[in-house]
């Protein structure tokens, strides 16, 4: 089962969440880049993804076989649509059956029953976080140190934000690649 850890695929079902909307999604994002042909789960409902479906239409229609598994390589990215992450487990369970990873982009209040990786924006000086536990710390200036365990990503460029954001491939940034080891780490 997802929320007990690892399912079958590959790399398993792994949530992120932020305070920060938008390194929310930039760490969904890297994550299913890491681990190559990945399906993420969009929970938080502040994105207006165009889709054909959503995670509640598949709940209800219950989902077709080429839903079930990737087509193709890549990420594909699906908006949860009104639907409680525990309401979801069950179906995002069946799901991370046949894709190779599932990322779960939650809100920050969490409420996701399964591993969840926090990821914290680095701020220097007066912004800097008091946060202590475990986490994925992203660099947004320079000189700052992270105040908890984790590891500390690259600086992320304008030029790979626009890649991510453009649904473009990026496997070969370093930014990326750092989160692989994300994936190997034991998240509560």
């Amino acid at each position: 089962m997802v929320g007990k850890g690892r399912s079958p695929g590959r790399f398993g079902a792994l949530a992120v969440a932020s305070s920060d909307p938008v390194l929310s999604l930039l760490s969904a994002l890297g994550l299913a880049q890491a681990a190559g042909s990945t399906l993420v789960i969009d929970m938080c409902l502040d994105l207006a993804l165009e889709s054909d479906r959503t995670l509640s239409d598949l709940a209800t229609d219950g989902p077709s076989l080429s839903e079930l598994s990737p087509g193709r390589s890549g990420v594909a990215l699906l908006s949860s649509g009104p639907m409680e992450p525990g309401e979801a487990l069950p179906l995002i369970d069946q799901l991370a059956q046949g894709w190779p990873a599932v990322v779960i982009r939650c809100p920050p209040q969490g409420q996701w029953p399964g591993p969840t990786v926090p990821v914290r924006p680095l701020f220097p000086g007066l912004l800097r976080s008091i946060e202590e536990s475990p986490g994925v710390w992203q660099p947004i200036g320079a000189g700052a140190r992270p105040t908890g365990p984790g590891p500390v990503l690259p600086r992320l460029s304008g030029s790979l934000t626009r890649r991510l954001l453009a649904g473009r491939s990026a496997g070969r940034a370093r930014w990326v690649r750092a989160w692989e080891r994300v994936w190997e780490m034991p998240w509560a």
